[in-house]
């Protein structure tokens, strides 16, 4: 049995979904991150960054004590060596779904949560950010756009970890005012792989519940309150 740490994002998605293709049981423990239950310390000591996802794992493959991780580009890792599954073994195809994996954690998702911080939810709205990240995420569909047309299928060539580490940040692309019109390969992955049953239930898996997004909620989500909270603990 594997804990999920978990609420409704990108982030979320990625390891709900990995969960899902893998076929492992787990159970989800969800973290109200408007609420700032991610500067709890029982979650600290799970995710000492203080972000969501995160896993404890209770049968880890070496038999010892339940084994936690963080960061969803290493939970991703953990769990296709876990199972020998969505990784490739061999040193070429594993080094390049790994350099993807690699490129998400360090510039789609980044970029896009920028963008998407200052163009829908920062109460002041400042120009250059906003054309700023748009830039660097338009730049980084068309680089995703050409990998997709040079491998013809999938982000790494088949199916992987590297597919369901960028996958989740896409779904943004109509809130954040983009087109996969623009981006033809993007499209045609974007479908195939929304299509699957498993990332049906990985995206299903928990919803926000339906109240006001209020000031104190933008204020723990976006950080300003992030040393007041933790301080309180």
């Amino acid at each position: 049995m594997i804990d999920l740490y978990y609420a409704p994002t990108p982030n979320g998605w990625k390891i709900s979904i990995m969960l899902e293709e893998l076929g492992l049981p787990y159970k989800v423990i969800p973290v109200n991150i408007r609420a700032g239950e991610q500067f709890a310390p029982e979650f600290l000591a799970t995710s000492p960054n203080n972000r969501i996802p995160a896993i404890v794992d209770h049968e880890p493959a070496d038999g010892g004590a339940p084994f936690s991780a963080f960061e969803t580009g290493a939970i991703l890792i953990y769990l296709a060596e876990k199972t020998g599954r969505l990784l490739p073994a061999d040193l070429r195809g594993r080094s390049t779904t790994i350099q993807w994996v690699m490129w998400q954690m360090a510039g789609l998702g980044p970029m896009l949560g920028q963008h998407g911080h200052f163009a829908l939810y920062a109460a002041e709205k400042i120009p250059y950010a906003i054309e700023r990240y748009r830039d660097e995420a338009a730049r980084l569909y068309g680089v995703l756009d050409r990998q997709l047309a040079k491998t013809g299928a999938y982000v790494a060539g088949d199916y992987s970890i590297a597919d369901i580490a960028c996958f989740p940040w896409t779904m943004t692309h109509k809130a954040q005012g983009f087109t996969l019109d623009d981006y033809p390969n993007v499209k045609r992955w974007y479908a195939e792989v929304r299509a699957r049953p498993q990332v049906q239930a990985g995206l299903a898996i928990g919803k926000f519940v339906k109240e006001p997004f209020d000031e104190e909620s933008r204020k723990i989500m976006f950080g300003q309150r992030a040393k007041e909270v933790l301080g309180k603990r």
